[in-house]
Order: C-alpha cells, then structure tokens, then sequence
C-alpha cells in the first residue's frame, strides 16, 4: 500500500468554492437552472435560457446517452413545456417526438421552462424522491440546436426539499454553497451530457491517486458499511490503471474524478463519463465492517464484493478506452439517432478483460479467483448458441437491436461483445505473450498514443499489432471477430501455466434450459438450440408442473410427481433415460417425451504453473 493509502478523509460535504479552485469566467449563453418542483411527484422543474437565440430557435432533448446503445425516448418524461421573452409567450410548435421549433425573432433572449419526471433509478436517465435525486442532463437538459459547441451552465438550486442534501458532480464548479448546490460549467453541450449529478444525504470520502484528487459517494448505503476499506481498494485500482496507461511520467487526461454509487436492494450497472461513473450495487455487496482487532489486509471479499470491485474498475478503465479512444464513428455524438459501430467488442470487450485483471495486478484478487472468473466468462459464452450464429462484430453494431433489446431468443441468436469481447483480448494477448515479442498491454498504450487518445478505427488495431507483434494478425481478427470459429482457449491458457479441468454443467444447461423457480413456480425463461428441452418440444414462458415415467414393467402403474424446482427432477428420475414433463402453456396441459442428454461439461481453471502465470498477471510486460 503506498503512503497515499494513510490519507483517507471523510468529508460531510464538499469544500467551499474557493478551497475547491473555483474560477470565475464569462457567462455562459446558454444556461440551466435546475430545481426540485416536487419530491412525492418525481418532478424536477428546468428553466432554460438562451441569451441569443436563434428565429425560430429549434431544441431536441436527446434520444439516448452514449455508452448505452438503446434509443430510449426520454423526451416521453418532459411535459409542461413552455417559451417566453420579457414575460411574454412564444409559441412553440412540436416538430417530431424529440425537437421543437420557438417562433421567434432572431438574437433575442428566450426563456423555456419545464418538467421533467423522474423515477427511473438505473444510471442512464433520472430519479427523484425525497432522499435522493439523480440525473443526466440528456433526461433533463434541452440541446439548443446551432449552440451546442458554446459553453454551458448549470445551476442547481437549494430549496426546502433538498434541506441537508449534498451533491455530487464532474461538472466545473463556479460559485456554491457549502453544500455544493449552485453554479456549474460546461465547455459545451457534450461535456454537459457527460457529466451526472448526485444530489442527497450520501456518504462521501476523497482520496489521492496519482496526484490526482478522487472523490467516491455511496448513497443507500447503511451505517455498518466499511468505507475505510472500499476507498483503500478503489485507490489500489485507481493507481493500478494510471500507471498502466501513464507509467510514472505522463499525468492521466483528467484534473479529478468523481465515482458515484447508488447501493439498493437489488441492482447492478455502471455508465462510463469522462471524470465519473455512476454506479448501483445490491447493497449488501458492499464491504463489511472488521471485527474488532481485524486489518484490512486479513479480510477475504466476498463474491459480491468483488463483483463489485469489478465493476469500478471496468467503468474506470473506460476513462481512456471509449470516454477518449473511442470508434471514429463516435467523433462526435448524434444524439438523435443511433450511432453505430462495428467496434464494441473493442471497447466493451477489452475493458471487460482488463477489469478483472486490473485487479488482479492491483493484489486485490489472487491468481486463483481470477482464473475461476475467467473460466465464468467461457462457460457463459460457450453455454450461449447465439455465438456460432453471430459474430462479435455483428453484435456490436446489432447492440441498438438486439443487445439492449433482449428476449427469450437472445441467447440462440447473439452473442455478447462484453464476454467474447473479453476473451478475443485473453486470445490476442496470451498470442503476442506465447510469441514473445509483445502484448496486448502495450498494443494498447500505443494506441493511445498513435491515436492521440482519441478516434481510433480497427485499422488503428490492425497496425498496433503488426508492428509490435512483427507479423500480421488480420487472420486471427478475421476469424475471432467478424467470424464465429470457436477461440483458442484450452491451448493458450494451459501453455501459461493455468490448469484446465472439467466439471458436469448445471443441470439447466445440461437440459438447455433457463429457468426462474419464484414463488415455487418453475417457469422457462429461454429454451436453448439444440438442446434436450427444445428437442421435447419445449418453449419460453411454459411452466413445468411434473414429471411421469412410463411402468417399470408390463402390467405396472405410471408414477407423476409435482416439481417446484428443477433439482427436484434427477432424483425423481433415477436413471431413466426417458420421462414425461407435464408443462402448461397458455392454460393448456401438454405432456411433452423428454430424453435426458449426456451431462455436458463446463470449464474449471486454476493454477498449474504460477512461475509461468507471474509474467501475465501480476505485471504488464512480456514474460
């Protein structure tokens, strides 16, 4: 633990402006102002103005928000739109779902006021009630079309219902209260779309890495939670990532940053910003507190915690791999429409490879666990048929789709570009590693530096790789990215040092089945190709109600049993290779011939040769 790890400061609220270095500059022309209207009703109140519009001045609210490929239509959560200039209204006519037209005169101000409701509590839009408010200003802020390049502000105002509330943002800060509640300031519309705010009674602690100033905020979180450890770990990876990128010499793309948790009973997710994430974990995965006399250093994380470790660092790591290096088709966001790519199997899939090995290399994981979460990641790619359907590269332009649009086929159909995303890297890297010239760690760094740390195309990889591998690899991206032939893994783990062995799948898979058994109902979530359940005829959404077997023998009586859980099946059936499910679809009894399949396997991975595993995972270099 470096001497930075000391340092840990809670902090009850942010410091004033002029501890925090606010500077004053001109005043922006386009400015928000963003209040609480109605905590019980989710409703924020927005007054927008414009200091010189232009006639007939034209606004869109965003369709969608980059690093979440699914147009999601939040313009359906603004209402009571209006427009004035000097108190007197302006007409405004509705163009399309998303975009409205002012009538008015050329380079006067126009002042537009709205609601906007609030009551979607994932990262992607915004919520509302009377312990916390969060948002993105593609939910709330209205682009004001032919100025979205000229600087941006944003005031948060304090009121009676947001008494003892603190906030939380990446956003410059210009003139606050204590509280941090007051004026903000964006370069542009861009920096303002990526840029979330926190608003509530929230824990809040900061720390330093890399001479950079880290705040983290947990809202939901209960008194027991064990904040101590959380920032020690999140600086581990903080420092971990930085020096990956960085080294010792170059100082990381930004001044600050801001990590923004939201722990609730049951959730999970990240959004990637420039200088912040936002965050939701289940709450009890965040960490516990010691017993008395415990170190940090003698806790083992819980599954749980790790998961969410894993998620910091992935929405971390996305600080430099898509926030900067991103598709050329990204240069600049439309946000009106999809934007596709053909590239997230790059910048979803490698940051996937890298944020558990970042923790692996930040020693916060050991060998062993790391290799069980790779060996989780090739058992849910191998156990999806979707992968010898569609390539990675498909899917990532297919995300709009497909990806974000899941259904009881997804799996059959698609494959995703985070898991196989993560294992083309795991291939590319223990390839360049086996031939010991390079690695993939360094291909990256020269794609930050040959694409200056911004648009970058699969040419750019292409030649990364030839150059540092001396030898050509469109043959392996030919065939692991915009192809479907089954990766290399077996051979390429095991000749570095990690121990390959096979356990029986879970009986769902073994079936080809997914299932949900709530309320003692066993439902059948997805029937998977070319499986023993579609065999029998099975299909999504029917509920498996029993099983029965023919007679032992001539003469004997059939036996049927009522299951409510699918490990009920096997001891019922005893051997017999033969039985009859009972399902009901649509209210209908059907009896459906099932022949139980052959066990299949599922990977294990553990350390075979740890002198072999050293040069992989606990350094970036060629081993």
């Amino acid at each position: 633990m470096s001497p930075r790890a000391k340092a840990v400061k809670a902090v009850a609220a942010p410091a004033s402006p002029r501890a925090r270095g606010a500077r004053k500059t001109a005043r922006a022309g386009v400015r928000y102002s963003v209040a609480v209207l109605d905590a019980h009703s989710h409703l924020f109140a927005v007054t927008l103005r414009i200091d010189q519009a232009a006639r007939n001045q034209r606004l869109a609210l965003p369709v969608w928000i980059p690093g979440s490929y699914l147009v999601r239509e939040f313009s359906q959560n603004l209402q009571n739109l209006s427009a004035s200039h000097d108190g007197q209204p302006v007409a405004l006519k509705q163009l399309d779902k998303h975009r409205w037209q002012a009538l008015n005169d050329a380079g006067q101000p126009l002042e537009l006021r709205y609601e906007v409701y609030a009551f979607d509590a994932s990262v992607r839009t915004a919520f509302l009630d009377a312990e916390r408010g969060f948002f993105n200003a593609t939910s709330l802020c209205l682009q004001v079309l032919g100025q979205e390049d000229s600087p941006h502000e944003l005031e948060l105002v304090a009121g009676e219902a947001t008494s003892g509330w603190q906030v939380a943002t990446g956003l410059t800060p210009q003139a606050l209260d204590d509280a941090g509640f007051g004026h903000y300031l964006a370069a542009d519309y861009d920096e303002l779309a990526d840029c979330p705010v926190e608003m509530g009674r929230f824990w809040s602690a900061s720390f330093t890495a890399a001479g950079v100033e880290h705040r983290f905020v947990v809202a939901g979180a209960g008194a027991w939670m064990d904040g101590e450890r959380l920032i020690a770990d999140t600086r581990r990876i903080c420092e971990t990532q930085i020096q990956f990128w960085h080294g010792q010499r170059e100082a990381p793309p930004f001044s600050r940053y801001v990590f923004m948790l939201y722990a609730s009973a049951d959730g999970y997710g990240g959004l990637e910003h420039r200088n912040s994430t936002a965050l939701i974990c289940q709450r009890a995965d965040l960490p516990r507190p010691r017993a008395p006399g415990e170190t940090v250093a003698a806790l083992k994380a819980t599954d749980g915690y790790t998961t969410l470790l894993g998620l910091i660092s992935h929405e971390y790591f996305h600080t430099w791999n898509v926030k900067r290096l991103r598709p050329a088709e990204f240069k600049r966001y439309d946000y009106s429409q999809e934007n596709y790519t053909e590239l997230l199997w790059f910048f979803e899939g490698f940051t996937s490879y890298y944020d558990d090995l970042m923790l692996r290399r930040a020693g916060l994981i050991d060998d062993a666990t790391y290799l069980q979460l790779v060996a989780k990641t090739i058992n849910q790619v191998q156990q999806s048929p979707g992968r010898l359907v569609q390539s990675v590269a498909q899917a990532s332009f297919d995300a709009w789709v497909k990806y974000y649009r899941m259904n009881e086929n997804t799996p059959n159909a698609t494959v995703s570009y985070y898991t196989k995303g993560s294992l083309v890297a795991l291939c590319l890297d223990l390839t360049l590693r086996a031939e010991g010239r390079s690695t993939l760690d360094a291909v990256m760094r020269e794609l930050w530096q040959r694409c200056e740390g911004g648009p970058m195309r699969e040419a750019d990889l292409l030649r990364a790789l030839k150059r540092l591998g001396q030898r050509s690899y469109e043959a392996e991206i030919a065939a692991w990215v915009h192809g479907t032939d089954e990766l290399p893994l077996s051979s390429l783990l095991q000749a570095r040092g990690a121990k390959l062995s096979h356990d029986k799948a879970p009986l769902a898979q073994q079936l080809g089945l997914r299932v949900s058994e709530a309320g003692g109902a066993l439902v059948l979530k997805t029937v998977l190709r070319g499986g023993a359940a579609e065999a029998a005829g099975m299909a999504a959404n029917d509920e498996w109600l029993g099983v029965e077997f023919a007679p032992a023998k001539r003469g004997g009586v059939a036996e049927a049993w009522r299951i409510h859980k699918l490990d009920e099946v096997p001891p019922l059936r005893a051997q017999r290779p033969l039985l009859t499910a009972l399902v009901s679809r649509d209210k209908r009894l059907l009896r459906l011939p099932l022949r139980w399949p052959t066990a299949s396997l599922a990977v294990r991975l553990g350390v075979g040769d740890a002198a072999a595993l050293a040069g992989w995972l606990h350094t970036d270099k060629t081993a």
